[in-house]
């Protein structure tokens, strides 16, 4: 296979100075004394290949070095050390609408932002049209643009970057923007570009489409190369094992009540691996560990959870009496599994409560909403829960 895209021990660190020089009296006293900078270091030895015709997604959380390296790849930024090395034409979906003037028509910005993409005057001609309709704006290509909706500008911006017929597509979270209507849109067009062998490489939060597009994923943390190679693999190890849970700190406030009578002393959420986590996929198995210290013994104790979404609509309750698990008698330390066989919410945070009580509801100790865990996406599937259905023709 043809390689398109290389990386090698690639490096970038910016400068951040200390202190702000404005005026002409504060740079004139600056020549006596040098400026302090604090030295930024965003990617670290970053080392990959793409082959022709390859999709490979990158991800990451926020600050972990995506879009900088992206814009290296584009020749917007240079690197620090190291080099990249890119064969063919290159359209990157970077910033969609830079360039774009407020004050002249969609007609015309088209043309402005076909130039910039790289555009002949005769492509932009021949292909003027079938931009305003693509974007759905033919009937307001002599509105200025300042008067077009953000949604619009973005339609009109992304129609005019696909005209470029690129060897090698960069996208920078672009279908993050706009409708639902557009991002299909988006999709379709991508789909396309695979189909003709386009090489893309494509930074997203969305697990779900990368899972769906990329054929292998490179992870980056904290501007780290720490994984590359099968999506399905590179996703469980960014979902599981790249971040670091015992640095996550708990922001939830301590509301609690209780007698004392049983202390609930930690709640950890543990993995498909046995692992402790705050991340977990869609339809993942996890347990929840609830670990007590009883000071005298407790006959046939009730331990439950409340679970809330982080607006705090409660959707799901229940403890051991309700399952017909009967514990007999604690005294001294210990812990309590709830097992959960698949997860069945979709995405989004949730927020636990945690108690122990006697049958009689008498409270020996109840943490409300205090716990806190992340769902990433496993499918294509929108909304707050996976309903298992399938379709028949």
């Amino acid at each position: 296979m043809v390689v398109t895209v290389v990386a090698e021990n690639l490096w970038k660190t910016f400068q951040i100075p200390h202190e702000r020089r404005t005026t002409l009296f504060e740079n004139l006293t600056s020549l006596l004394r040098p400026s302090q900078y604090e030295t930024y270091t965003v990617l670290k030895d970053i080392n990959f290949k793409v082959e022709e015709g390859e999709c490979v997604g990158i991800i990451g959380d926020n600050g972990s070095g995506k879009s900088t390296l992206l814009k290296i790849i584009a020749n917007i930024l240079r690197p620090s050390k190291g080099r990249i090395r890119v064969n063919g034409k290159m359209t990157p979906f970077l910033e969609l609408g830079v360039g774009f003037q407020p004050d002249l028509t969609a007609r015309e910005n088209v043309g402005v932002y076909a130039t910039i993409m790289g555009l002949s005057r005769g492509e932009v001609r021949e292909r003027t049209y079938d931009v305003l309709k693509f974007a759905g704006l033919e009937k307001f290509q002599d509105t200025k643009l300042k008067n077009l909706s953000s949604g619009m500008q973005v339609r009109l911006a992304f129609s005019t970057a696909i005209q470029t017929d690129p060897d090698v597509l960069l996208v920078d979270e672009v279908l993050a923007v706009g409708d639902m209507e557009f991002q299909k849109k988006c999709f379709r067009i991508f789909s396309q570009y695979r189909k003709e062998g386009v090489t893309i490489l494509f930074v997203s939060h969305d697990l779900g489409a990368v899972r769906r597009f990329c054929d292998r994923t490179l992870l980056l943390g904290k501007g780290k190369q720490l994984a590359f190679g099968d999506t399905e693999e590179i996703i469980d190890t960014y979902i599981y094992k790249a971040g670091d849970s015992s640095e996550e700190k708990n922001k939830n406030s301590c509301n609690r009540w209780g007698n004392g009578k049983i202390l609930i002393t930690k709640v950890e959420f543990l993995d498909k691996f046995g692992l402790e986590s705050l991340r977990f996929r869609s339809s993942d198995p996890m347990t929840v560990r609830i670990h007590y210290s009883a000071n005298e013994g407790v006959y046939d104790p009730v331990f439950g959870i409340s679970l809330y979404n982080d607006q705090g609509l409660h959707l799901f309750g229940t403890n051991t009496a309700l399952k017909d698990t009967v514990i007999d008698y604690v005294n001294g330390i210990g812990h309590i599994d709830l097992v959960v066989e698949r997860i069945p919410m979709i995405q989004g945070r949730y927020l636990l409560s945690v108690a122990v009580h006697s049958r009689d509801d008498v409270h020996y100790d109840w943490i409300d909403k205090h716990y806190s865990f992340e769902i990433m996406p496993k499918g294509g599937d929108v909304g707050l829960f996976e309903v298992p259905s399938k379709w028949i023709n």
